[in-house]
């Protein structure tokens, strides 16, 4: 491969590097002269970086470990030869490598320059090399001083900090580094705006203050990554964030990988990597599609058990206790009577169990603008939630003491109102929804079905 040039500021890298070997203003060093020759040969030695140097005759005067490492020839071997043809150059570009390379020595940049060289056992290798001359202390050309590394590692490190700089401006990740305290330390923009502020008002913060749910999984996937490594696969986590606008739940969909010093001999753990997309909408469109089927479901086998029975009583409380399942902890069925409602079936308070006939015809103690009240006026459903105090709040409307969360709903046949079921959740569950509704309706009207037909057959006229 013949040689290329080119020129401009190197990699940060080879930089740090020529920097360490000397400022080009600096008399060139030769081997074994000068103060501290032992001190210079360890600190060439101990570089992470290719190097020689060459004076102003083209004699290599240093070679350092890495660069043996790279090409295979040893500083015994090298220093001392003038230029590198027939051993690290082909004849056919001796003099071109070598006329390139003294020419920097008069240059005030350093340039970089692509160069293929030979290895000692023959191979070839393409390397990329920065270069700056040495002044002597006269100011005129004293030589020139080289670091190198093969083309592939310097073109893979140059993609690692493209791929950084990519993930931490705007990537459709949200990247967060946090440290081994567990504070972050970099947070790109996109999860500065899924966390709910700025790329430097978190750093160093704990995520707990952002974060009011779920911070102590996240912060449990740290521990585990940090003591065991990476998980095999990306983890969903839900968590709740703390905003201006009030709580906001969101589903992250989140990888994790651990960060090591790449500069150490043991792997010393720098933190962890948390990439993560938000997925909340599409989760939440998977768990709404799955619990309309599973309703669907329910309400299918309780008609086919309500058909099975041969007392209507008994199918409506068989379509209540269907209906209950992953939808309320209790249900009560209250029947029209004049301007009162008579309670007729429950499930039991204490203890789960099925929807049975109460026994007796005392009206409810319900009182003005009670929640059933309300259902009656409007033939709609009406939802209602415990405030600060759910024990006080449920005992005033004759409801168990545990109940947070009510929904009562009509019960409608033949273009009459029998009735009002009311559905109760404790303060386990959320509040019922606007869907919640729907699913109540529709086993609202099959229990009303029930409900009339056994009125019917008793004789009375419910309603």
């Amino acid at each position: 491969m013949s040689p290329s040039t080119g020129s401009g500021t190197a990699d940060a890298s080879a930089s740090d590097a020529a920097g360490a070997a000397g400022a080009p203003e600096a008399t060139a060093p030769r081997a074994g002269t000068g103060p501290g020759p032992e001190l210079l040969a360890a600190l060439l030695d101990g570089m992470d970086t290719a190097l020689f140097a060459l004076d102003a005759g083209g004699t290599v005067t240093h070679w350092n470990r890495q660069a043996e490492r790279v090409l295979g020839w040893t500083a015994a071997e090298v220093v001392g030869r003038d230029g590198f043809a027939g051993w690290a150059v082909r004849g056919p570009d001796a003099d071109e490598v070598r006329r390139r390379l003294m020419v920097i020595q008069r240059s005030e940049v350093r340039q970089v320059h692509e160069f293929a060289l030979i290895r000692k056992d023959g191979g070839r290798v393409l390397v990329r090399m920065q270069a700056a001359g040495m002044r002597g202390a006269d100011g005129g050309p004293a030589g020139v001083y080289c670091a190198f590394s093969e083309a592939h590692a310097q073109i893979d490190l140059e993609r690692s900090i493209a791929l950084s700089e990519a993930l931490f401006q705007d990537g459709p990740w949200g990247v967060v580094l946090v440290d081994a305290d567990l504070r972050p330390t970099v947070v790109n923009a996109h999860a500065a705006r899924a966390l709910g502020g700025g790329r430097t008002s978190l750093l160093g913060r704990p995520l707990g203050e952002v974060l009011l749910q779920g911070v102590e999984d996240l912060e449990g996937a740290f521990h585990h990554v940090l003591a065991a490594g990476a998980p095999p696969a990306p983890a969903e986590l839900w968590v709740t964030l703390r905003s201006r606008e009030g709580e906001r739940r969101r589903c992250w969909r989140s990888g994790f990988l651990r960060l090591t010093s790449p500069l150490t001999e043991e792997a010393v753990p720098l933190g962890v990597a948390w990439l993560f997309q938000d997925v909340t909408e599409a989760r939440t469109a998977e768990q709404a599609a799955a619990r309309l089927r599973f309703r669907s479901a329910q309400l299918h086998r309780a008609a086919r058990a309500a058909a099975e029975c041969e007392d209507p009583w008994e199918a409506a409380t068989t379509t209540l206790d269907f209906s209950l399942a992953g939808f309320a902890d209790h249900a009560l069925l209250d029947l029209v009577a004049g301007e009162r409602l008579i309670p007729t079936a429950a499930t039991p308070t204490d203890a789960p169990g099925p929807c049975l006939r109460v026994a007796g015809s005392l009206p409810a103690r319900y009182g003005p603008g009670h929640p059933a009240f309300q259902t009656l006026d409007r033939i709609a459903p009406v939802r209602v939630s415990a405030g600060a105090a759910p024990g006080s709040w449920a005992a005033e409307r004759q409801w168990p003491r545990q109940t947070a969360h009510a929904l009562c709903v009509a019960l409608r046949s033949r273009g009459r109102t029998l009735g009002v079921v009311t559905f109760l959740r404790t303060a386990d569950r959320p509040a019922f929804e606007r869907e919640d509704a729907a699913h109540a309706e529709s086993a609202a009207v099959r229990v009303a079905s029930a409900v009339d037909l056994a009125l019917l057959l008793e004789g009375g006229a419910g309603g």
